[in-house]
Order: structure tokens, then sequence, then C-alpha cells
């Protein structure tokens, strides 16, 4: 059951958001807010993909426990590629809002990205083994918890003081995927069934696709209108 579910569940993500992202670049002018909103999208998709193609093919042949090169190698994949979709999320935000002066938020935000991803490579991480030592995931997930509360407070501020209505609920999209992955990054390994949390987390981050997504359509109609 648990196979037939996840699988299910992962192959319309994947596809979902990657028909999403691609429409989005396709449809919108190059170097735009809602086109590097689509390469956001594209990105996350691929870089999801490394951890969950390996995984539902273990899950529906032989076990987990006999994919443990690959699994752990799109876990170090998804994990770089996470921390390089809240840049351009943070790209989004910039170009959203018009904002130009942005010299110190840019030495912050690549500074905690180059940092993530340095701890990421580190070999004490062990993703092709089975230790998968708590003191690293503490590591390598304080410099993105770093970066995403930056990300949560600047889409928040904004979209309040413009009275963003399309991005409104952005900042929330960030808070929930952080509040479920934290516990799993906590527990996962003394605990397992915590793991079922990365399944509302993913559902956090389609609710930020398609909050862009949605945006596009509805600022495309109103140009129109107008």
């Amino acid at each position: 059951m648990q196979a037939i579910f996840e699988t299910g569940f992962d192959l319309i993500y994947l596809v979902g958001i990657l028909v999403i992202g691609i429409n989005m670049i396709k449809y919108s002018e190059k170097g735009s807010q809602f086109y590097t909103f689509g390469i956001m999208a594209v990105v996350l998709v691929l870089g999801d993909s490394f951890h969950l193609i390996p995984r539902m093919v273990a899950l529906n042949t032989s076990g987990l426990e006999n994919f443990t090169f690959s699994l752990g190698l799109g876990k170090l994949i998804t994990s770089i590629t996470m921390t390089i979709f809240y840049v351009i999320l943070y790209w989004v935000w910039k170009k959203r809002y018009e904002v130009s002066k942005t010299g110190f938020l840019d030495y912050l935000v690549y500074l905690l990205a180059l940092v993530r991803i340095s701890l990421c490579l580190l070999v004490g991480n062990d993703w092709f083994g089975l230790s998968n030592p708590l003191t690293y995931r503490l590591y390598r997930n304080i410099p993105f918890l770093l970066l995403g509360i930056l990300i949560i407070y600047l889409y928040f501020i904004k979209a309040w003081k413009t009275k963003d209505c399309n991005f409104k609920y952005m900042y929330l999209t960030i808070i929930l995927s952080f509040a479920f992955y934290i516990p799993v990054v906590l527990f996962e390994v003394t605990y397992p069934l915590v793991g079922v949390l990365m399944i509302p987390k993913t559902c956090a981050y389609i609710w930020t696709i398609l909050i862009g997504y949605i945006a596009m359509k509805r600022e495309a109609n109103h140009e129109k209108i107008h």
C-alpha cells in the first residue's frame, strides 16, 4: 500500500510541477519574475527526482535497503538543489518588488547558500552509508534554516507593505515547509515514521509553485483587460 500511494503521489508531483515550470518559462518574458519562477520550479523538480525516482523504484522492487547508494546520492543532490531553489526564490522577490539596492542581502543570501552547500559536501555526512549522523544533519541545516527565515521575512514584509494579494501567502508556504522538515531532520533516524512528514512538506512546495503560476495567469488577464 505504501508503495502504491507514495509512487502515485510522487509521480503526480514531479510531472505536475515540471509541466507548470515549463509553461511558466514558455509563456513569460525572458528574465521576468515569472520566467525566473518557472526556472525555480524546474530546478525543484529535477533536484527532487534524483531522490524520488530511486525511491519509487526501490519501493516497487527489492526494497530501500538495496538502494543505499542511489538514495544517498539523491539526498545529496536534493539538498543542494533545494538551497539553489531558495536563492532563485530570492531573485523572484527582487524582480517582483523591483528591489535594486540589495548589496548586503545579496551577500547574506549567497553566503548562507555557500555555507549550506559546503557543509552538505563534507564526508562526515555519510550520504552513502547508514549512519546519517545527527551532528552533520544539524550543521548543514542551520544555514539552510537561516536562509529560509530570511526569505520568509522578506516576502512577508513586502507582501504586507505593497498589499500584494497574489503573493500574500508565500511566506506561509515556506514556514510550513520548514515546520514539516525540521522534525524529520531531528527524529527520522530514531523514529522512521516521522519521515511521513515529507509528504505535507512537498505539498507546501506545491502550494509555493501554484502561487506563482496562478499569479502569472491573473496578472496576464489583468493586463489584457487594461
